[in-house]
């Protein structure tokens, strides 16, 4: 009875993973037949505020369901989510998916994301496709929606900006291992013009464009290896345009029309690793207009050259440095062009078994030079920012008790270098911070508390902002089931000759586990400020915000046939423990 049931599912296995060869039968016949896990749960928030709860919900709503259905190896995993996290409590949000896998294949089904190069496809899509990856050979392919069409109505003055509905597909292939590889991609996206109403095409030009990268790496020794990631965009800013009069193969796949462009972006780095020291040396160039419409946003038209270098003295301090320039208009067509140039460096040593100190500064200095128009000198942008900061810390620990200490100072200072400048927007920044933490181990309890200060002094202006807050969490019962924590801060900011104002705040949490599946939790944020009157030493707390959250999560094993292997392995782990 037990052979003929096989019999029967194995056809559906064939049709479900669609890459099972003959050999694979057998691993088939020796998987658990069939095992079903899941998990559901909701999260719903409150939000009050006697100012008004502005653009946000009041009440948030989400509702969520996981289930894995593994038949015979082959891993079926769907998923669903509702939420109502809009101002009216309207269009819902629902994504699904489903990503089954069996041995190296994984099939997408649904709302996926597969991994691709970054100049070609880094968004989601919904709809279909397939992965395969072994050690050395890997490939994928989809096809699906990569944007919804917006058509918002043109009568309401908070319209959103209406948009096409946006298709894509596309392929990768590689092939290597991690230090020597070569890597395929090709994606294919377009707007369907009918997805958007009549009355917008006129103000929305529909797109589409191909887009080819190649990435590899090369270690030709153990000290050196060599990376590259480059793609090239062919771009229809308009697919309305008229094409133009040419006659080759790739019209098959795109139309060249008078508003096609051909962009270019890409990498390269090298790293170097020697005994105590490691550096790598990057170049990175994107050309203007550079576009894929794989990608949510890519910044382009600049190129950038940088180092990174990091050694070890004495074998206690560890030393990092890196340095970049970066610079725009590579078209030559802006009216300037602005160039910046980012530095920093580290060091962080351990003394004895207990001390620890970091030290790091940071640097950035911008600047401008002519482009099409002759720059000013009384507008020219001439910027630097410089940033140091330091972080003892110091831990300790006991049988009993566990202390930690932890101190920082930072000093910012933003300043305009433009000798024309009156100096406006220059902004000095001390920031001072302490904390300290007690752990009680026969409690099962931890205590912190925080100070923190900080002062920036601009032009005509100063700002001070003092933060204390102290922590208290505990876990309860014999296998620390339930865990409470409390939260009490004081916060006083002031702007020197205009406002002062003070905030009081306090934080509940819990969250109980119940027989390892059931997981309840909930916290409460109640906040009271208001600002405090130059000429009085009371504070007028009349705000009020408060927020709440009361979740439960569910995880469950719904149903399963186990092997003989599996069944044994779990004998064998019980007798271990």
């Amino acid at each position: 009875m037990k052979e003929d049931k096989k019999r029967l599912l194995l056809p559906l296995l064939l049709l479900l993973s669609g890459v099972v060869h003959g050999q694979n039968i057998s691993e088939i016949a020796k998987s658990d037949p069939l095992i079903i896990t899941g998990a559901v749960g909701t999260q719903n928030t409150y939000r009050y505020s006697s100012v008004g709860n502005g653009y946000s919900s009041p009440l948030n709503n989400t509702v969520y369901a996981n289930l894995n259905i593994s038949l015979y190896g082959i891993s079926m995993p769907f998923s669903f989510i509702y939420s109502n996290d809009n101002l009216d409590f309207n269009y819902p949000h629902i994504s699904f998916n489903i990503s089954p896998t069996y041995k190296n294949w994984t099939g997408h089904f649904g709302q996926a994301s597969m991994g691709f190069s970054n100049y070609v496809m880094n968004m989601s899509f919904n709809g279909v496709g397939l992965e395969y990856n072994d050690k050395k050979l890997r490939a994928g392919i989809f096809y699906g929606r990569l944007r919804s069409a917006i058509n918002p109505d043109p009568t309401d003055p908070f319209a959103r900006t209406p948009q096409y509905k946006r298709m894509g597909w596309g392929f990768k292939v590689g092939y290597g291992t991690a230090k020597n590889y070569v890597d395929l991609y090709l994606l294919r996206a377009y707007d369907r013009i009918n997805s958007l109403d009549p009355q917008w095409r006129s103000q929305v030009s529909p797109q589409e464009n191909v887009v080819v990268g190649l990435k590899g790496c090369v270690t030709p020794t153990g000290w050196l290896s060599l990376t590259a990631n480059a793609a090239t965009s062919i771009f229809n800013t308009d697919k309305n345009a008229d094409k133009l009069p040419t006659t080759n193969s790739f019209d098959k796949v795109f139309d060249t029309r008078y508003s096609t462009l051909a962009r270019f972006a890409g990498d390269i780095n090298a790293n170097l690793t020697l005994p105590g020291f490691n550096t790598t040396v990057s170049y990175k160039l994107i050309q203007p207009d550079y576009t894929s419409l794989g990608t949510y946003y890519m910044t382009n038209n600049y190129h950038s050259l940088g180092i990174t270098a990091s050694t070890h003295l004495f074998k206690k301090v560890a030393l990092s440095a890196t340095f970049s320039g970066q610079e725009d208009n590579l078209s030559d067509k802006q009216l300037f062009t602005t160039c910046g140039y980012i530095y920093a460096a580290s060091a962080s040593t351990r003394l004895g078994q207990h001390f620890n100190v970091n030290l790091n500064y940071n640097g950035y200095l911008q600047t401008q030079r002519d482009g099409t128009a002759h720059v000013n000198d009384t507008t020219k942008v001439h910027r630097r920012m410089n940033s140091f900061s330091l972080t003892p810390t110091y831990m300790l620990e006991t049988e009993t008790f566990g202390h930690s200490v932890s101190l920082s100072a930072n000093y910012t200072e933003n300043k305009d270098l433009n000798k024309f400048s009156s100096g406006e927007s220059d902004v000095k920044t001390i920031a001072l911070g302490a904390s300290y933490g007690l752990n009680v181990k026969p409690w099962s309890t931890d205590f912190t508390a925080t100070l923190s200060h900080q002062r920036s002094k601009g032009y005509k202006t100063t700002y001070t902002s003092d933060i204390a807050s102290i922590t208290a969490s505990r876990s309860f019962l014999e296998n620390n089931n339930l865990n409470v924590s409390a939260t009490v801060s004081l916060c006083y900011n002031e702007v020197e000759r205009q406002s002062k104002n003070l905030s009081i705040g306090t934080d509940l949490s819990a969250s109980y586990t119940l027989k390892k599946v059931h997981v309840f939790s909930a916290s409460v944020g109640f906040n009271k400020y208001g600002d405090v009157n130059v000429t009085k030493l009371r504070s007028e707390l009349d705000c009020t915000d408060i927020t709440a959250s009361l979740n439960y999560a569910y995880t469950f094993s719904l149903f399963s046939i186990k092997s003989k292997a599996t069944k044994e392995a779990e004998k064998q782990a019980k007798k271990m423990q």
